[in-house]
């Protein structure tokens, strides 16, 4: 009973009760110190300056420098100049008036009929704000069915070319790439281009594209005479992309009522403007990230939504997490290999899957539980007396909750009142919100990604080592093995990749290799077909 009461006194004590964005976060169970808010409140007061200054149009991402302006997205009167204010309300009423159109049948497809389907090819922030809105706001009115493709992967390029099957000529195809280089997006693409070809269409009255204005995508699509082109400015990045015409196209097109979301944000970027402590949520929570990883990231956030439709969230969250937060050097160049590891289930599932560890394995994690109070649209039957299935998801959620603080396991949770297109625009809003404090709090940049483009840089080299290796292949016309190959291109450092390359196209018909086993693997050869 004592610690009943404990609880219940820090619950009353700790909740962020917001209800005018119908949310409230409780933190009574993480086990911070009585004097733990005061002894940080200088440094939220410094991250609140920083993120006014941000909002002001100061530069946030010196790398290229460049603002990161998503908070405008939702309410243009922000922007630092009338002419971005602007842009971004022409973009709305443009992404409105080709939704209309597309819906009533004044865009049809090349055989004249209404489409069905959107296929949206893009990758990282291009697929995953999009697609997590697309799964959690389904309804059995939506206009359009979402599918993705959104890595470079050629079976899985056919798998959703396979469920598309003849409605791919009822099928919209919108490529995102902010750069339009993008080499991910451009694979998808041309792959797209193929599947509508076979099909006899012509792709380009069934595309439209979302990037830069004068990009290479751009470009193309203004060439071949694509439906439409979107835009997407540099101080929009992928991850916050979402409330941009990368998430807010997809979902007008699905049917989703753009503008509930667009004031949900907007209202959750009003109530995390606030720079008294305790009544921000986004501040809350960018705290208790501080206080259960020491700033450190020395634990993992475990994200539990009690709700199906919030199955997605936690891969959303990973890349605005993890890509903002993840950083070899702070600001002021030390290096500290900072970050926060997100992964995730959905409730009741996870209390099947891995709650046994995070009740009595290691230690190394905090959970973040969401409540959706309401169950349903309706009435629920009964399945025992008195007790619907929501009130068991209800009894698990507060059991595994229970279960974890017992054994002395941190939580919080988040509860909304329902979930509809103004919450997922208020939950966007609240992390986008808390990443960009939590990174004030501990020196680093959440605006640039140095490590994504050093992996890019060296995927880059790999295409152009296999380009070389199949080169002097043709040349020599006899089967090599990958010490050999290496030695002859004076790259002997390099001699498992050159084996890895000619392995991957020996095992795919029509690359020309064939691979020559050996009972020694330095014995292998590979000659051209």
């Amino acid at each position: 009973m004592a610690i009943n009461a404990t609880l219940w006194n820090r619950y009353q004590k700790h909740l962020c009760h917001c209800p005018e964005i119908g949310l409230s976060l409780d933190i009574s169970r993480m086990k911070f110190t009585d004097s733990f808010f005061k002894q940080m409140e200088p440094a939220i007061q410094s991250a609140f300056a920083e993120m006014g200054a941000l909002e002001g149009g100061a530069i946030a991402n010196r790398d290229e420098g460049r603002m990161v302006g998503h908070y405008w997205l939702r309410n243009p009167a922000l922007a630092p100049s009338d002419e971005m204010k602007c842009e971004i309300d022409a973009a709305l009423a443009q992404i409105q008036l080709f939704s209309s159109k597309i819906h009533s049948g004044a865009i049809s497809t090349q055989n004249g009929r209404l489409f069905t389907n959107i296929l949206i090819i893009g990758i990282g922030g291009s697929a995953l704000g999009p697609q997590f809105v697309a799964d959690a706001l389904v309804s059995p009115s939506d206009r359009v069915k979402a599918y993705f493709l959104d890595n470079t992967d050629p079976d899985g390029i056919d798998k959703v070319f396979a469920e598309l099957g003849t409605t791919v000529a009822q099928t919209l195809a919108i490529v995102i790439s902010k750069s339009g280089s993008t080499k991910e997006t451009r694979n998808g693409m041309l792959e797209a281009k193929t599947a509508y070809q076979r099909a006899g269409l012509d792709f380009s009255r069934h595309a439209v594209a979302v990037t830069g204005a004068g990009s290479e995508l751009d470009r193309l699509a203004r060439a071949e005479g694509w439906l439409e082109c979107f835009p997407m400015w540099d101080w929009v990045g992928g991850r916050t992309s979402v409330t941009s015409a990368v998430g807010l196209l997809p979902a007008a097109l699905q049917g989703i009522n753009i503008m509930d979301l667009l004031l949900g944000a907007q209202a959750c970027d009003s109530t995390t403007r606030t720079r008294d402590t305790k009544h921000n949520p986004a501040a809350v929570m960018a705290l208790m990230w501080h206080h259960a990883t020491d700033g450190r990231g020395t634990k993992d956030l475990v994200m539990l939504p009690y709700k199906d439709r919030l199955l997605l969230f936690s891969r959303y969250l990973q890349q605005l997490i993890m890509e903002s937060i993840g950083k070899e050097l702070d600001r002021d160049g030390v290096k500290v290999n900072q970050g926060l590891t997100v992964y995730g289930n959905k409730g009741s599932t996870d209390q099947h899957a891995y709650v046994q560890q995070l009740r009595e394995g290691v230690a190394n994690f905090f959970v973040t539980f969401i409540e959706v109070l309401k169950d349903r649209d309706g009435g629920s039957q009964l399945v025992e007396e008195g007790i619907t299935s929501g009130d068991f998801l209800f009894g698990f959620f507060q059991g595994t909750r229970s279960a974890l603080y017992e054994n002395g396991r941190e939580s919080m949770t988040l509860t909304i009142n329902q979930l509809d297109a103004y919450t997922v625009g208020v939950l966007i809003a609240l992390f986008e919100r808390a990443v960009g404090l939590y990174a004030s709090l501990i020196n680093i940049n959440a605006y640039h990604q140095p490590g994504v483009e050093a992996g890019k840089k060296a995927a880059g080299t790999v295409i152009e080592l296999q380009k070389s290796v199949m080169e002097l292949l043709q040349k020599e016309q006899r089967s090599m093995t990958a010490d050999t190959i290496a030695g002859v291109m004076g790259i002997q450092e390099q001699t498992e990749m050159v084996f890895a390359i000619l392995r991957h196209l020996a095992a795919n018909p029509g690359r020309g290799i064939v691979q020559h086993d050996s009972d020694q693997l330095s014995q292998t050869t590979f000659s051209m077909e």
